[in-house]
């Protein structure tokens, strides 16, 4: 008999491989962190000291979100119903910066890994502040997490130098693989032409992934071709930042000509669509990004503008409400649509050899998906069932380097109560300082 780890017996096993190959009454072995065999159920010569059943459940990849902005769980309903610029400026921003703190960022953190987790989201690409109080927590829940600083001039100054702090937490938690850092010049409206120019530098020198937010309203373009005569993905090519690996957050005003420029850069577009609808920002051409032979991904955003971290929900609306506006139902099919959450993320993140489906040596990063509910039943063709059946709720087992996070639902690292308590003490915090 041949030794593992772990054996997730008799499952459905949606791979996300390159074939899209799904495995009926498969067993996913598991050994080290990685998945070391996938063999038809008891026909194969493996044992392990531990064993879960997997009968009438779908396995898939963990899903990856890939914008994020994890520190904000305290603010979620707090400023709804407004458009973007007064939600920022009037609310958020202001908020943040009479109240924020690392031990803040910290337990916001950790709340909203745990929301991430229990929904089915096994990695994230999250841009805020204090990035050691985001990779600590990410690391105690089990999260794995993408994280960088985000780049406000005005915050931190014209001399300031994004890089030299992104280099150094890359160094300090080296012996973490759960955490992993990149650049974040917050936006063309936040960061000067020089600012972005020494982010783009640095990326190249440093092969440092850029998170940037684009494109993400009308006015944001409008902007940019008063000030700089231009759209903003020339604008950002002539500075030199798109011949560094980027991801761009919404790119909802994005135009043909930008595409036939981002076909030829090493870049991804994170499509948020609930945050654009609820802050009516716009839809992202998510047809013509296809066209163009851009890689397209998914994010939530953040619970303030979102408002949660349900990863599934979000691409539910995606690919229905995108068959809608191209009067197509035939238009990104569940398989297909399924790529933007797991090998296109992983894609976007430069990870796709270790994560994004479900392959012998990749990382063992899973979800254990219950069917047996009446809203899951007749079970035909298992994408189809995730994308336009399935709920959040459904995810009952995850995994995240061969390790167990949520088990039945529950967190295995966190204390959900005591993430509760902990919302409530900081609502009780913000709400006391509003009203002052």
């Amino acid at each position: 008999m041949k030794q593992a780890d772990l054996i997730i017996r008799n499952g459905t096993i949606l791979t996300m491989d390159a074939s899209l190959s799904i495995y009926p009454e498969h067993d996913l072995i598991i050994s080290d962190g990685r998945i070391c065999a996938i063999e038809p159920h008891g026909k194969h010569e493996w044992q392990a000291p531990q064993s879960l059943d997997a009968q009438h459940c779908i396995l898939m990849p963990g899903m990856i979100n890939t914008h994020s902005h994890l520190p904000m769980s305290w603010f979620r309903g707090l400023a709804d119903d407004l458009p973007l610029d007064i939600w920022l400026n009037q609310y958020i921003w202001p908020l943040e910066a009479r109240l924020l703190s690392k031990s803040f960022i910290y337990d916001a953190t950790l709340f909203g890994a745990g929301e991430m987790l229990k929904s089915g989201i096994t990695m994230t690409n999250d841009m805020y502040f204090e990035m050691s109080a985001i990779a600590d927590a990410c690391i105690k829940a089990g999260l794995r997490a993408m994280i960088s600083e985000a780049v406000i001039e005005a915050k931190m100054g014209a001399d300031y130098r994004p890089a030299e702090l992104v280099l150094k937490y890359k160094e300090r938690y080296q012996d973490q693989p759960l955490v992993d850092f990149s650049l974040a010049p917050h936006s063309i409206y936040t960061c000067s032409a020089e600012m972005l120019k020494r982010c783009a530098q640095a990326a190249t020198t440093h092969d440092l992934l850029i998170h940037i937010h684009l494109s993400e309203t009308r006015a944001e373009v409008d902007n940019c071709l008063k000030e700089h005569g231009k759209r903003p993905v020339h604008y950002l090519n002539e500075l030199g930042l798109l011949d560094a690996r980027c991801i761009f957050a919404h790119g909802v005003h994005v135009d043909s000509g930008e595409m036939d420029v981002l076909n030829r850069k090493p870049v991804s577009i994170s499509i948020c669509t609930d945050s654009n609808l609820k802050l009516a920002s716009g839809l992202a051409p998510i047809k013509e990004y296809l066209d163009h032979g851009i890689n397209l991904s998914l994010g939530t955003d953040s619970v303030a503008s979102n408002n949660d971290l349900d990863l599934l929900a979000e691409l539910s609306t995606t690919a229905k409400l995108h068959k809608a506006l191209n009067n197509d139902p035939a238009f990104l099919p569940a398989l297909e649509a399924l790529k933007l959450v797991t090998i296109n993320a992983a894609k976007a993140l430069g990870v796709d050899d270790k994560r994004g489906s479900l392959e012998v040596g990749k990382d063992a990063d899973f979800l254990i998906i219950d069917t047996q509910d009446l809203n899951s039943m007749p079970l035909y063709e298992p994408a189809s069932q995730l994308v336009y059946a399935t709920n959040s709720r459904q995810i009952r087992d995850v995994f995240v380097a061969g390790k167990q996070v949520v088990k039945n639902q529950r967190l295995v690292n966190l204390d959900e109560a005591e993430l509760m308590h902990s919302a409530s003490r900081y609502a009780e915090m913000i709400l006391k300082e509003l009203s002052k």
